[in-house]
């Protein structure tokens, strides 16, 4: 060390002095205090070549983090820029691991220090990253502290794998599952724990999407578990509203399967130094063990919940053949395959007749290439073809069906039952516990027993609503299944078709009916649809239906109410005509209700001939013809007919009339006289009278 002196000179001297001090892990900080005391004895070191103790500065703050990667640590970044700069003079460092143990990292800094000039000192020496020999030797020890590192991890790891492939190695469990005294996996001892997640799997098996077990959990008010992996209350379980995210986490965890995974996941290290988790497919884990222990449901049916979220994703890529039931009405909704290019058809609705209608369209290679759509069928009369070869084929199975849907009812409702009333006995345990907490505390220790009492009287309200909500809802489960659904249920047995046409039944309902029965259906649209059922098991049928009407001609009125509006043409008008078709309950082309308006334009669509028409060819007059006949005003000609002197018969909802020809004698003129007087207006009213 008294040689190596020499290489510090006044240019040196100038600068600070960089004491860098690191620990691997928090357990070394604790335990390993020895080396430590030793890292921080460098200082003396550097006050024996001249630094003042005050100019040495020490940079502890990256005790517990590796040296692997520069990424996590402030302290050596720290070092870096200080170095660049040209702030420090020498750097110390008990040994080159305590630096860095990756090769970049190592040799960047020695690149810096020799063009800044700084000196690196550690246990063995000072040297000269500016100087060949110096720097040859200072790589060596760096190359030799990243293999270091390397054995390291390899004995490690090695351990890990052998323990792993014998199933032994102990991994975080997931809620519900827990080790015993003697490490082997069991379930979680708390039956309400696993209540809820014979529930959630249970629910699973029935609906097939994630979203609809979240949505049963919150639509009965039952709470899912979740234990706690850090802070004060580690290994504690709490009880949370069901979320999507817990739901998929559950699905795809092999361990409630009862299963041993290793490498599921691989680290992928970023550009910036981090480090990122990335989940690996199926076939690509490095170790899968069956059978390891009990789980909630088996392997296979692990496999299948894993093929059911595949398809639901695929839901929203670019391929929709599995896509879950939804709410629309379409019948084949996932299972329609175009019959031209065999790639599957995907759903349009358009509005018809104040509805959505389905439409099937084959447009893939319209949206990837910008080719024309394939096929556009409508899908109305599909879905009716269907649903009557379903009600042909499903009747001889409806009483087993009615039982099964009994049943799965009857369950559902007793687990959720069961769940809530576990609720409750939690919540009663926890208010049993805080009373004795409270009666248990010295009176006079207001401070801890005002704490304890209030904690006590939130218990009881928490224990009071548990069981408000858990009698309430029991109430509701009783009277939906024994008013409703226990009615539907045996009326399923004596008349499938009309519940299968109850608008009461939803179309998610009849869409996961369809799907247990039926494959695909292969579509094609030429002089007429072809359709190709393929039903599971093997078993084929094909149909064909005409093509359906454009829209225009649906929108039509139909030739008989046609003919019927011709005939009232006759003695009414288009309000009256309007009036009396919906006192009938007809509907128009469009399914609405009749108005003048549409009355007229029938007509004129129809070439019928107006009431006015009509009229006139009887030879009846206007206003005008027979007050020039009679010599009166228009306005006397409106009297006489309101007084039935004249005969008159409207032609529109406008008070408008024609009258019939006058045959008499003319009466005596009125031009000129005037009418104010009652009494004579009346005189000659009976004189004209008598005239005519």
């Amino acid at each position: 060390m008294n040689g190596d002196s020499q290489k510090v000179n006044a240019e040196h001297l100038k600068r600070d002095a960089y004491l860098y001090v690191r620990q691997s892990t928090l357990h070394q900080v604790v335990e390993n205090t020895e080396s430590t005391e030793r890292q921080y004895a460098l200082r003396g070191q550097a006050i024996r070549l001249g630094w003042p103790a005050e100019r040495v500065i020490t940079i502890d703050q990256d005790q517990g983090q590796s040296a692997s990667t520069a990424a996590d640590r402030e302290g050596f970044r720290k070092l870096v820029a200080e170095v660049s700069m040209g702030r420090a003079g020498i750097v110390l460092g008990l040994e080159v691991s305590r630096l860095a143990r990756n090769f970049s990292d190592w040799h960047r800094l020695l690149e810096l220090c020799a063009l800044t000039g700084t000196l690196i000192l550690d246990e063995d020496g000072l040297y000269d990253p500016s100087r060949f020999n110096d720097r040859l030797l200072l790589g060596l020890k760096g190359t030799m502290s990243e293999a270091e590192l390397h054995m390291l991890r390899a004995r490690l790891q090695g351990g890990i794998e052998s323990k792993a492939r014998r199933g032994e190695l102990k991994t975080r469990l997931p809620t519900g599952l827990v080790y015993d005294d003697h490490d082997h996996v069991v379930f979680d001892p708390d039956r309400q724990v696993q209540q809820a997640l014979r529930t959630f799997f249970d629910v699973f098996r029935r609906q097939g999407t994630a979203c609809a077990v979240v949505k049963h959990f919150h639509r009965q008010g039952l709470l899912f578990p979740r234990r706690i992996h850090a802070g004060v209350r580690k290994g504690d379980t709490i009880w949370v509203p069901l979320s999507s995210q817990q739901a998929l986490k559950t699905l795809h965890n092999p361990r409630y399967a009862g299963v041993f995974t290793r490498s599921r996941t691989r680290n992928c290290r970023m550009p910036d130094g981090k480090v990122t988790r990335r989940i690996v497919p199926q076939e690509q884990w490095g170790i899968v063990l069956p059978n390891c222990h009990e789980g909630y449901i088996t392997w296979e049916e692990f496999q299948h919940n894993q093929r059911r979220l595949r398809e639901n994703s695929a839901a929203h890529g670019g391929d929709r053949r599995r896509s879950p039931p939804r709410e629309g009405p379409a019948l084949l909704q996932g299972l329609v395959v175009c019959g031209r290019c065999g790639k599957p058809m995907t759903i349009r609705y358009r509005t018809h007749k104040g509805g959505p209608e389905p439409a099937y369209v084959c447009q893939r290679e319209s949206v990837d290439h910008g080719e024309p759509v394939c096929q556009d069928i409508p899908g109305g009369k599909i879905d009716e073809a269907v649903s009557a070869l379903l009600l042909e084929m499903v009747v001889p199975l409806t009483l087993q069906v009615a039982l099964e849907v009994q049943e799965a009812l009857q369950t559902q409702l007793d687990e959720a039952d069961r769940l809530r009333r576990q609720q409750v006995q939690r919540a009663r345990y926890e208010a049993d516990l805080a009373k004795q907490r409270f009666m248990q505390v010295d009176p006079n220790n207001r401070l801890v027993a005002d704490a304890l009492e209030a904690d006590w009287n939130e218990k009881l309200r928490a224990l009071h609503e548990a069981q408000e909500t858990c009698e309430r809802q029991r109430q509701a489960d009783r009277a939906v299944l024994d008013e409703k659904q226990r009615q539907e249920v045996l009326s399923l047995a004596r008349d499938f078709p009309r519940l299968w046409r109850d608008p009461k039944v939803s179309y998610r309902e009849r869409k996961r009916m369809v799907r247990l029965l039926i494959e695909d259906v292969t579509l094609r649209k030429g002089e007429h649809i072809s359709i190709g059922i393929c039903f599971r098991g093997g078993a084929t049928r094909s149909l064909t239906i005409p093509l359906p009407l454009p829209s225009y001609r649906t929108w039509q009125t139909p030739p008989d109410i046609v003919a019927q509006i011709d005939r009232l043409l006759d003695q009414y008008t288009d309000g009256e005509i309007a009036a009396q078709l919906n006192q009938q309950g007809l509907h128009s082309g469009k399914g609405g209700r009749f108005q003048c308006r549409s009355i007229a334009h029938i007509r004129r669509a129809y070439c019928l001939k107006s009431r006015y028409d009509r009229l006139r060819e009887k030879g009846m007059l206007t206003v005008k013809e027979i007050a020039k006949h009679l010599g009166i005003v228009t306005g006397t000609a409106h009297t006489w007919r309101e007084l039935g002197i004249l005969k008159a018969e409207a032609y529109n909802d406008k008070k408008g009339y024609l009258f019939e020809p006058f045959s008499g004698p003319k009466p005596a003129p009125w031009r000129g006289k005037k009418l104010s007087d009652p009494q004579r207006f009346g005189k000659v009213l009976s004189a004209n009278t008598k005239e005519v």
